[in-house]
This record gives structure tokens, C-alpha cells and sequence, in this order.
């Protein structure tokens, strides 16, 4: 039964290999494996996906793709023990999973007949492997069964000749045995070979390579000058600018999408007067513009990191839309990245005269893979969910009340505006620090309203003014600090934000989920 496994998880390996091949001809999306997963992410329940989030944090796609791998190594031990020379159970299974891997790769967004090929390869392979090695063993069964019914009519033989029926029957069975051990090494041999060359054929090395080439355009407006003040310098502080590399990414992407300035455009249809397509050079004999922005992801626990601000070139969607013409009636904007994922974002957001940009560059240089090069949106004020389109490829001008984007699907925030918030950045929670002078500093955010106050307290005592940073806009996060006079023993320390429009930063908690988390937060201290 082991041999039955073993020749099952690697005809099935043979199989994702030769599919993965298959897939570098046609498109990395086309990939059975991935496929699958893109699918079951595309489909997956509100509960699921919230239980994903909120217990694996960012390492949610990961997870799926070995629980994947774990079924795929679970069915292929099934198929090969259920695999009978005239019954063929496990090709049965081999040949439902790439049916699954047909449908999957066909409800892609940017599929054609021709990503249903690889599935089909991977089955047939799977089967064809399966059905070879599992013949030796169906042989060397057979051969067994003869030994047994040669031996009984041998038995009243001389011994001689007992001996020699005995020599020959063992190397019948050895043959089988190294017929078997030979074949699956050569084909787990060949399955892995043909895995990397098919993963090697696709990669990024195309998009890495057209990425190099870009050369962003001089703004023809600026950033204003980050002044002096507005970041504190004190050790353990967020900067105030965040690189790329320490940027937060959340997305439901399970693998970079791979889209070149020359393959990129971007389609605008739907309600309005004019259908537009843009392309790369229609972006570059637009005018540019630069903006120092702070970005936050609404599933960001109170506390949380996922939130950054990063220097951004790009245009102004405000424009691109006058070219267009959007309808009186219309009030969404249903943006589709080039891997499915769907946004809605309310369109008074991109017309009232905030810094809504369609994105190609991040911190001085093309946007980075993982955040949507070669180009993505960006809305201040709004979750990232309902604005911030990666690798974005469509428009489509029409009504909430006529279309529900990938998270509103799921009964999240429709419109979904940044909630206040503020967070204790240092000293590190539990630590210990000696009694006296003791700094706390953090950051809060309430984008496109602005920070007016931020206030801090020890314990249940009163609430102390924290001293700002100075402000960039009302875009971006700011910077507090507040020193404390610390006493012996365990304190808890709060703090709490008030926007520019007066508003308190609630003491409650609430989840992420529908809408943005709210709640203070407090770190624990020891003090000796």
C-alpha cells in the first residue's frame, strides 16, 4: 500500500509539473495549482475569509497555498491506493481534480479557451504515470500470485529443481522492484525539472527587466517640502516616510501579476459620454504630479502597523474622468485589476478636490511589483479596499445600487472613509524602565481630515495634551510625543486622537471588519 501512495503523489506531481510547463506558454494564471487558488479566493465566504485574516494576519495566502498542497498530496495518496488496473479509481480522481483546474483557470479574467489547456495536460499526465507505475505493481501482484501456485505444484519435486523455480521466481521479482524504483525516480526526477523550468518561464523576469526601463516624468507639480518638524527624531518613533521595502502590502493576489508598460491599458466605459482606453504613452504625455500621501488598511487592528506614507507620482483621476464624461446618475467608480480583484469607490471622492491619483510611481521610482506597478490608484482617506486598485485594467462608470465589489460581496464598508486612530509606538509594550523621565511616542492618522490633538494617560489619571508634530496635510499621519514622569510599579498608558473636524477617537473597540477598527490603545509597562 506505501508503493500504491508513493506512485500516486508522484503521477500527480508529474502531472502539476507538466502542467506548470504547459502554463508557461499560455500565462502564469493558467497554472493548475494557482488556478485553484486564485478560485477558491475569488469564492471563499465572508467568515472564511475574515477568520483567514484575523488569524493569519498577512500570512493568510501562504497558509491557503500549503493547505492546498496539503490536499493535493492527500488525493494523490488516495488515487494512487484507489487506482485499480480494471477499475481506475484514482484516475477518476486525477481527472475530477483537473476538471476543477479547467473551470478554475477558465474564470480568470483574462482567460481563453487556451488556459484550459495546462489542466488538461496535468490530467493526462497524472494519468498516464499513474496508470505505468501502478502496472508494475499490478505485475509483480500477478507474479506473486503465480509463485504461490508454482510452489504448491513443485512441492513433491526434487529438491534441485525446487531450487531453481525459486532462483528464477526472485528474479522476476527483483526485476519488477527495480522496474518500479528506476521508473519513479526517473519520472519525480523529470516532474521537478519540468516544475522549475515551467516556474522559470514564468517569472517576473520580463516585468523586473520593462520595470528597469521606466523613467518617471518630472512632476509638473511638486510635493510641498516636508518641513523640519515633522518628524520628532526620537528613537523608537515611526518615520515619518516609509520605504518601500518596510511598506505594508495586503491584497488577495497569491502571486505578483505580471504586466508590463506595453502590455498594460486601462479601459473606461460604463456610464459616460465618451469610452476611453489609455495606455502607457497616454499616461506619459499626460502631465504628472507628485503628493505625499499616508495609506492605511482597514483590516488594521487598533495598534496595528498596516498604514505607511510614501512620496507618489502619478495623475489625477479627476482629469482622466473629464475625459470620459462621467453621467449625472453615475456614483461609483468599479475598478478590476488585471487579476479579477474588484473595488468601488464613491466617485464625489475622486471629483472633490483631493489628491485621488492613478499611480506609477512610489517614493522617486516605478512603484515596486507587489504594489501594483505598473500602475495602481490611490485615494487619500479611503480604506485601500474600496480605492486602492493594484495592477488596475478597468473602469467601469455605473451605481452602488447596480454593482458590489470583491469585499462588499462579503457585507464589508461600501464607501468605507479612514477612521481616526492613534497608536503608542514607544517604549515597547512590557518593558521595563527605570523611574523618571520616560518619552512616549506614537503616531496617528485620520486622512483627509487631519490631526488636531493627541492626548495620553497613565492608569485611570487625567488626560495629558501630547506635543505634535508639525503637520504636512491633512493626508498624512502625524507624529506625537508626551513625557512622562514615571513612578514605580505597572502602569497602562492610553491614547487617544482628535480630528480636525473635532471628533474623538472612540474608546470602544470594534474589529477591522465591516469597516475600520476603532478603539484606544494602551501599552503596559513596568517601572523599578
Amino acid at each position: 500500500m506505501a508503493r500504491d501512495g508513493l506512485a500516486g503523489l508522484i503521477a500527480v506531481g508529474a502531472g502539476l509539473a507538466a502542467g506548470e510547463l504547459a502554463a508557461a506558454a499560455v500565462s502564469s494564471y493558467a497554472s493548475p495549482f494557482y488556478a485553484v487558488g486564485s478560485f477558491l479566493v475569488d469564492r471563499a465566504p465572508a467568515p472564511v475569509r475574515e477568520f483567514a485574516i484575523d488569524t493569519f494576519g498577512t500570512n493568510d495566502k501562504p497558509v491557503l497555498l500549503w493547505g492546498i498542497a496539503g490536499a493535493v498530496v492527500v488525493l494523490a495518496i488516495v488515487a494512487g491506493i484507489a487506482e485499480r488496473r480494471t477499475v481506475p479509481i484514482g484516475s477518476a480522481l486525477i481527472v475530477a481534480f483537473g476538471a476543477f483546474g479547467v473551470l478554475a483557470a477558465l474564470h480568470r479574467p483574462t482567460s481563453d479557451m487556451w488556459y484550459a489547456a495546462p489542466s488538461l495536460v496535468a490530467m493526462a499526465v497524472g494519468i498516464l504515470v499513474l496508470r505505468g507505475l501502478r502496472g508494475f505493481l499490478f505485475k509483480r501482484r500477478r507474479t506473486d500470485r503465480d509463485d504461490v501456485a508454482t510452489k504448491e505444484v513443485s512441492a513433491p519435486l526434487d529438491t534441485g529443481s525446487h531450487a531453481a523455480t525459486n532462483s528464477s521466481d526472485s528474479g522476476s521479482r527483483g526485476l519488477s522492484r527495480r522496474q518500479f524504483g528506476i521508473s519513479a525516480g526517473v519520472v519525480a526526477a523529470a516532474s521537478v525539472a519540468a516544475a522549475f523550468i515551467g516556474r522559470q518561464m514564468s517569472t517576473m523576469g520580463d516585468v523586473i527587466a520593462d520595470r528597469r526601463r521606466v523613467r518617471l516624468p518630472r512632476p509638473a507639480s511638486g510635493a510641498a517640502p516636508i518641513p523640519a518638524g515633522a518628524d520628532v527624531g526620537i528613537d523608537g518613533a515611526t518615520p515619518f516616510m516609509t520605504n518601500n521595502a518596510d511598506f505594508y502590502r495586503i491584497d488577495t493576489a497569491l502571486q505578483v501579476p505580471k504586466l508590463t508598460t506595453g502590455e498594460w491599458s486601462l479601459k473606461i466605459h460604463g456610464m459616460v459620454d465618451n469610452e476611453v482606453t489609455l495606455t502607457w504613452d497616454d499616461l506619459m504625455d499626460m502631465q504628472a504630479q507628485e503628493r505625499i500621501i499616508t495609506l492605511t488598511c482597514v483590516s488594521n487592528e487598533v495598534g496595528g502597523n498596516l498604514a505607511g506614507t510614501a512620496r507618489w507620482t502619478g495623475y489625477p483621476i479627476k482629469d482622466i474622468l473629464e475625459r470620459a464624461g462621467v453621467q449625472d446618475d453615475a456614483d461609483m467608480l468599479f475598478s478590476t485589476s488585471v487579476d479579477g480583484w474588484t473595488s468601488g469607490t464613491p466617485i464625489d471622492a475622486l471629483t472633490d478636490g483631493r489628491d485621488a491619483m492613478l499611480v506609477i510611481g512610489m517614493n522617486g521610482e516605478p512603484l515596486p511589483l507587489e504594489h501594483g506597478y505598473p500602475v495602481r490608484q490611490l485615494v487619500p482617506g479611503l480604506y485601500g479596499f474600496v480605492s486602492a486598485t493594484k495592477w488596475v485594467v478597468d473602469w467601469e462608470i455605473t451605481r452602488f445600487d447596480k454593482a458590489e465589489a470583491y469585499w462588499t460581496k462579503r457585507d464589508w464598508g461600501v464607501k468605507a472613509p479612514i477612521k481616526t486612530a492613534s497608536r503608542i509606538d514607544r517604549p515597547a509594550g512590557l518593558s521595563k524602565l527605570p523611574v523618571g523621565e520616560v518619552v512616549i511616542a506614537g503616531t496617528a492618522w485620520a486622512q483627509h481630515r487631519g490631526i488636531a490633538k493627541v492626548e495620553v494617560r497613565v492608569d485611570n489619571g487625567p488626560w495629558n495634551t501630547a506635543t505634535l508634530a508639525t503637520e504636512y496635510s491633512n493626508d498624512t499621519w502625524r507624529q506625537w510625543f508626551w513625557t512622562w514622569q514615571a513612578t514605580p510599579g505597572q502602569h497602562t498608558v492610553y491614547c487617544r486622537a482628535t480630528d480636525e473636524t473635532g471628533a474623538v477617537q472612540p474608546e470602544e473597540r470594534v474589529a477591522p471588519i465591516p469597516d475600520g477598527a476603532t478603539g484606544w490603545h494602551n501599552r503596559v509597562f513596568r517601572i523599578e
